[in-house]
């Protein structure tokens, strides 16, 4: 990427999934310097054994401390910050670690990029933070206003965000659960076989991270246009990729669980700009001196949710399930 050359971009939650998918797209790029920011030192010794490459820098801290986080901005041009608490039912027992997490560490991540002159942030969020009825929604649902509101006021520094659904063999997501279900030969567990989720890659989750730090303005929020499928389907597509005659348990719906999922809610899609792959909500720059202002009523069009996107059939989620090398490295271990 030009955008990247002679440049450090800093990635925080950079041991997770996310993180991992940015690495190896950027390894052998011209950027000056890759940090990789996290609590974890055996995932970012794992990391840095693996990628062997002076160009990657490792920042062990919390973005709850202020002080970490700053050792890891100052001098950074750009930071995608992943680093989050992401477990639905985990962070309904214990939801004020979510806030200190997923908001408060928000909040450092703005103001320390702001504070070091960063030339752009962009914030990841997630589909639960539309129409948010759990604790970790919620939280990035506060997120999100807090990168709004910092981004109104943050200089020569953009602030942006990213809104996506789950992301496909993502670390604690259901499909390594359903491989490993599988290979062992266990039943295999479905909350509700009717629940929709949107469905992309880990690579397109890359990509979209990237539109929005090439195009992003202050306080925009990108949606990647995702597919979605049942669980139910998903569960029958794995199953018949990886020839298992496992039965399936349901096993209801889970603390905080919704049954479909909602990228953009009735009043985000009313105003959304269709930008052929993404869409774009502006940040509402009005002041609080609402008399000064006229707006004229807008026709909504319903919210974008997994339960009204294209929806997959069988064969077309076995054909998305292919793409992913963990689905591959499964049906080798069975042939």
């Amino acid at each position: 990427m030009d955008i990247l050359t002679g440049k450090t971009l800093l990635i925080t939650g950079g041991t997770g999934s996310f993180g991992d998918a940015v690495a190896r797209r950027f390894a052998d790029s011209a950027a000056k310097e890759i940090r990789i920011f996290s609590r974890d030192e055996k995932k970012q010794d794992d990391m840095r054994r693996r990628y062997k490459s002076a160009k990657f820098k490792f920042y062990i801290g919390d973005v709850r401390s202020r002080e970490s986080v700053d050792s890891a901005v100052r001098g950074a041009d750009y930071i995608f910050h992943a680093a989050a608490l992401k477990q639905v039912p985990s962070c309904e027992f214990f939801p004020m670690e979510a806030v200190r997490t997923n908001i408060l560490g928000t909040e450092n991540m703005c103001l320390a990029a702001i504070d070091h002159g960063v030339k752009k942030l962009v914030i990841l969020s997630t589909d639960k933070a539309a129409y948010p009825i759990n604790a970790m929604g919620i939280s990035k649902a506060m997120a999100e206003k807090v990168a709004v509101a910092a981004a109104r006021n943050a200089g020569e520094t953009v602030i942006c965000c990213t809104r996506y659904g789950n992301v496909l063999a993502s670390r604690g997501s259901v499909v390594p659960l359903f491989i490993d279900q599988c290979l062992k030969n266990t039943a295999l567990t479905v909350t509700d076989p009717q629940m929709t989720r949107f469905m992309m890659t880990l690579e397109e989750s890359v990509d979209l991270v990237i539109y929005a730090m090439e195009n992003g303005s202050p306080g925009d929020i990108y949606v990647q246009k995702s597919p979605s499928c049942r669980i139910g389907d998903l569960a029958v597509a794995l199953k018949s990729l990886l020839k298992s005659e496992i039965p399936t348990t349901i096993t209801g719906t889970r603390h905080g669980e919704k049954l479909y999922e909602t990228l953009l809610t009735r009043e985000e899609f009313a105003k959304a700009e269709d930008l052929g792959e993404y869409y774009r909500v502006a940040a509402d720059n009005r002041d609080l001196n609402y008399d000064l202002y006229f707006e004229e009523g807008i026709t909504h069009r319903g919210e974008y949710s997994s339960h009204n996107t294209d929806i997959l059939d069988i064969d077309a989620v076995k054909e998305l399930l292919l793409k992913l090398p963990s689905i591959r490295e499964a049906i080798g271990r069975i042939t």
